[in-house]
């Protein structure tokens, strides 16, 4: 059965509770908002939080997208990002998820070709080799882990039984790129202490 990941929007209030998010968009997909000059990329990385030090004092996560006002080279703009076009959202602290079909095809094609040369041969008496002639996995969700930076599976790896599967989480480097701006909203004054991250988000190592 396929796997059934938690609701984007649910996965970034969690997130925003602890740290800013690194929100991965494709700026390509219907309703997305935000400078014309991203708009013909695959991905654009947006930084969003509630204590930034440019305040996005707008900041809206209502059912449909996800919607503010971020600096981009110091130039205000409202974006909205609808949940459709986020294909991974991670926290500063390395906890994040990836959502595998909404990864962009061109993407997906890169990472998995980079998985292919970096993974090491695995031994003709691995454990893992499955029937005749081996089968590949699906390009976007062997490919979901190196979209956002965590090293690919070696091959000789024994694959996880399905009814073990997690979703899949992943760790970004450095500041997220893409031109992704900093900004958002001071810290509320009486906020509720930060409460525990939900089962399925994890420190990926």
């Amino acid at each position: 059965m396929p796997q059934i990941l938690p609701p984007k929007k649910d996965v970034a209030l969690a997130l925003l509770e602890r740290s800013s998010v690194f929100v991965h968009l494709d700026p390509r997909a219907g309703g997305v908002m935000v400078p014309v000059h991203f708009r013909k990329q695959p991905r654009l990385v947006l930084q969003i939080g509630l204590n930034m030090p440019i305040p996005i004092p707008d900041l809206v996560l209502d059912e449909d997208a996800l919607s503010c006002t971020l600096s981009f080279s110091r130039s205000p703009f409202h974006c909205v990002v609808p949940w459709g076009s986020i294909f991974a959202m991670v926290g500063e602290d390395g906890r994040g998820m990836v959502w595998p079909d909404d990864v962009p095809e061109e993407i997906a094609k890169q990472a998995a070709s980079e998985q292919q040369r970096e993974a090491p041969p695995a031994p003709e008496s691995s454990a893992s080799v499955g029937k005749a002639g081996g089968s590949k996995p699906k390009t976007k969700r062997a490919a979901a882990k190196k979209v956002a930076g965590e090293p690919a599976p070696s091959k000789g790896r024994r694959p996880r039984k399905k009814k073990e599967e997690r979703p899949v989480l992943v760790a970004v480097e450095g500041s997220g790129g893409g031109g992704g701006p900093s900004a958002d909203r001071p810290a509320r004054p009486g906020a509720k202490p930060k409460r525990e991250l939900p089962p399925y988000l994890r420190v990926v190592k």
